[in-house]
């Protein structure tokens, strides 16, 4: 079967680049494993992240890095069967951490940041998926004043830089926005430019469906078998043949990329998600992160989604879910969750380059192979204009932003 174009991975990336080049009039291919959404794409927190113009960074105390050496912190924990292998990815990563270098970073991040929620409202009007999203924001909480007043002075500094909007919320301020969250918090940060969604694997199928209404084709299928030429095979025993082919395959884009030859600072960070019931009247109304422990409740359509900071393994490695059973406890005190809703915890993998920056645009040493992956926290929030800009490029637009920062070749 003859196509334009063969795009590998339907997450949230892979369709939103898919839905953007059939609009462009290309004829796509849309090729996964799963069906659409049901990967990483389905288990974040949905949040679109407008305020997000700094990319998360390493850490850089000693006293951070100490706490997560122990392998106790709720945020971040690690199978040390893998830390040999990530080490000369954490090292780049700590190095692009420093101030200076991040500052820098954020000037070209930001770029892709500020259209976040114009684009993604824009597909999922066309998509007829406006309903899952909130535009309420999110709110960033905190146990000590200390903690408070420093992220207070981030998000200053944020809305100088960037214009990022922010409303500083004291104790009284926090419960008349969420009252069921508990009584001794100090207070909050609600960042009111983002948008969450009740429902993110309902979103991506949402723009799934969008494409295939558009004329576009879904197969299931297997990226590993892509060859040059581009071909790839799928579940139904046909051959795709596309003159060009997008790899956005979230975490396993390094297993097809390396395969071509491309060595690239590539990691994972896993992350896991349950959903709970809530007590009596208790309601919460926009998501929350628990700044000082290291997650964030959520209100989704099957309840309220706990989902967990990072965990540095082997993409394949065995679950290992303590962080959950680590941080549950302590989500009861913040609001008054009620029975766990899920037979086991959902795991999902983050792809992450160790500049914080997603590679979007061509393979530098193949005609007619494009890249569009390393999104880190930010897939959900960056899907539709990585989307558009990997269709203006493919299509020789005018492109939405300058690309070259996110270039392959930078490595």
């Amino acid at each position: 079967m003859n196509f334009d174009t063969v795009v590998l991975g339907a997450g949230i990336v892979g369709v939103c680049v898919a839905v953007h080049l059939q609009k462009r009039g290309r004829q796509v291919a849309l090729v996964d494993r799963k069906l659409p959404g049901n990967e990483t794409s389905f288990g974040n927190a949905g949040l679109i992240q407008r305020e997000g113009v700094y990319p998360y960074a390493l850490p850089r105390d000693l006293g951070t890095l100490l706490r997560y050496a122990r392998n106790r912190s709720p945020e971040v924990r690690y199978h040390a069967n893998a830390m040999l292998e990530a080490a000369p990815f954490l090292w780049q990563y700590w190095r692009n951490s420093h101030p200076a270098k991040h500052a820098a970073i954020a000037k070209s991040y930001s770029t892709l940041i500020e259209l976040c929620i114009s684009e993604h409202r824009t597909l999922a009007a066309n998509a007829g998926a406006s309903a899952l999203l909130r535009p309420i924001g999110w709110i960033k909480v905190f146990r000590t004043d200390a903690a408070r007043d420093a992220e207070i002075r981030l998000a200053e500094l944020w809305h100088r830089e960037y214009g990022v909007a922010f409303e500083s919320l004291d104790t009284a301020g926090l419960h008349r926005a969420e009252p069921s969250l508990a009584k001794t918090l100090s207070g909050g940060l609600h960042y009111p430019q983002s948008d969450s969604v009740s429902d993110p694997n309902a979103l991506v199928t949402a723009y799934a469906k969008y494409f295939e209404a558009l004329g576009g084709r879904f197969f299931i299928g297997d990226a590993d078998s892509l060859r040059e030429g581009w071909e790839v095979d799928t579940q139904a025993g046909t051959t795709i043949t596309a003159a060009s082919a997008v790899v956005a395959l979230g975490p396993w884009s390094s297993r097809v990329s390396s395969r071509l030859g491309y060595r690239l600072p590539l990691a994972v960070k896993r992350g896991y998600h349950m959903h709970y019931a809530s007590h009596a009247a208790a309601r919460l109304n926009h998501p929350i992160l628990d700044a000082e422990k290291g997650y964030v409740l959520a209100p989704m359509a099957r309840g309220i989604r706990l989902t967990t900071g990072a965990e540095i393994a082997h993409i394949g490695a065995p679950r290992t879910p303590t962080q959950l059973a680590a941080v549950e406890p302590v989500a009861r005190t913040l609001f008054p969750l009620g029975n766990r809703l899920d037979e086991q915890a959902w795991m999902g993998a983050r792809p992450c380059t160790a500049d914080m920056m997603p590679i979007i645009g061509p393979a530098k040493n193949h005609s007619g192979l494009w890249f569009a992956f390393g999104h880190a926290h930010h897939g959900l929030t960056l899907g539709p204009v990585t989307g558009r800009l990997i269709a203006e490029m493919m299509t020789g637009e005018e492109t939405v932003v300058d690309p070259r920062p996110f270039r392959v070749e930078r490595f």
